[in-house]
């Protein structure tokens, strides 16, 4: 088929080159623009726009899809349907209609559950036992198009964010790649109007970790904000983000180590901490967190 490419992050390269390696024509890639980035603040081109290039595909990057210039040139492609994946622009109804077949967007949920703009770190942080990929119709609404084709996946007991996000992505890849093998013979299935919730964006405030709340809530915070933006608690007097953790034997008052190996007691229970993050530092194993930086019994977050 002719497609229409759009996606942005990490999460949208494997669906690109899925879609390339089955032979489809891809008749543009776009993605968002270049960001200032790194300490120097250069313009940084997206991993969809990086990946694209090497690959010799045609990228575009506008800033909106909103001016009747920007919604002809998309038209003009005369693409058979859009893939979108992590793209991160509201698509207009022009463009959702442009393609002969509409847009398919690849959705890290079971949707109707976690509609919006983070269910990988929601699922996990909610105690969800599994999640998996939709292949979802397009319409105006925030993910409530009818879904073609859906996925389960178990969430693992240690599994953070950046795991699953990974898993997903390939998982995402495969399913589009069937869909449009088979598109002719989807029946889309609306979406049920129970069981909706939505997946909020991330705020910076809800990283801080709170030692008086349960350990499998914390275990579920620290896994479901792992990589980014990183849960964090002082440390000795410095900021330190927890990057992976595990549920554990103990109790104690809430935030304070009850050995030497960084197992911390929460409101009730206890987690071990597994790979910590020191402020200007890269990220370690506990083992190895504790070699340059030794963490006594009795120490209170």
């Amino acid at each position: 088929m002719r497609l229409i490419f759009m996606g942005t992050p990490d999460f949208s390269v494997p669906v690109l080159e899925a879609l390339v390696a089955a032979g489809h024509d891809i008749a543009a890639v776009y993605c968002q623009p270049p960001r200032p980035a790194g300490r120097g603040k250069k313009d940084r081109p997206s991993p969809v726009q990086i990946r694209a290039e090497a690959l010799g595909l045609f990228v575009r990057y506008p800033v909106s899809l909103k001016s009747s210039d920007a919604q002809k040139e998309f038209a003009a492609l005369n693409a058979d349907l859009a893939v979108v994946v992590a793209y991160g622009l509201i698509l207009p109804q022009a463009i959702l209609d442009a393609p002969k077949n509409g847009c398919l967007n690849i959705h890290a949920s079971l949707l109707p559950r976690w509609r919006g703009a983070a269910p990988i770190h929601r699922a996990i942080m909610a105690g969800d036992a599994e999640t998996g990929v939709c292949i979802m119709q397009m319409e105006a609404g925030l993910d409530t198009g009818p879904v073609l084709l859906r996925e389960a996946t178990a969430i693992k007991p240690e599994e953070t964010t950046g795991q699953l996000h990974d898993r997903l992505s390939e998982m995402g890849a495969g399913l589009i790649v069937s869909a449009l093998a088979q598109l002719s013979n989807l029946v889309p299935v609306p979406q049920s109007d129970e069981g909706v919730t939505y997946a909020a964006k991330i705020d910076k405030s809800e990283a801080r970790v709170d030692w008086s709340r349960s350990a499998a809530e914390l275990d579920r915070l620290i896994r479901g904000l792992a990589p980014f933006p990183g849960a964090w608690t002082e440390m000795m007097g410095q900021r330190v983000k927890l990057l992976s953790s595990a549920s554990a034997l103990g109790q104690g008052t809430a935030g304070e180590t009850l050995d030497d190996t960084l197992t911390v007691a929460c409101g009730t229970g206890a987690v071990k901490l597994l790979r910590l993050q020191r402020a200007g530092k890269g990220a370690q194993d506990g083992e190895t967190f504790l070699r340059g930086w030794p963490v006594p019994k009795g120490t209170q977050f």
